[in-house]
């Protein structure tokens, strides 16, 4: 069975993206995973493999933060917004944008622009 037949359309779209991106120190990757109830973002190290800080859109702080809010998207913002506070804490202005096979669309789009507005790079 060859792997067109084992993995579906995202999975496909995101080993294709994985070929041409790399994370090094200077410039990491930062990996966004949409799933149907939350969003996650890391900021990785393709070259040490090591995850250099990580956010989840379960997570307690996130959670209170959108608790209240009504809008779709607020989640995402909230999840952007976090994952550049704490890679500008660890001295991580620039990354290289993974979006892992899903389009540049509706919550992923809306964690790409909270991250840039608050202050990350890519």
């Amino acid at each position: 069975m060859g792997t067109s037949k084992r993995l579906g359309g995202r999975e496909r779209r995101h080993l294709r993206i994985r070929r041409k991106l790399r994370g090094t120190p200077e410039r990491p990757r930062l990996v966004v995973f949409r799933s149907n109830k939350h969003m996650y973002a890391q900021v990785v190290d393709d070259l040490a493999g090591r995850v250099i800080v990580g956010v989840c859109g379960s997570s307690k702080a996130i959670a209170e933060r959108v608790k209240n809010d009504g809008e779709r998207f607020a989640e995402s913002r909230a999840v952007g917004e976090e994952i550049a506070r704490l890679a500008s804490g660890k001295g991580i202005t620039r990354v290289v944008f993974d979006r892992a096979g899903c389009k540049y669309h509706g919550r992923v789009k809306a964690l790409a622009d909270a991250a840039r507005k608050s202050g990350l790079e890519f």
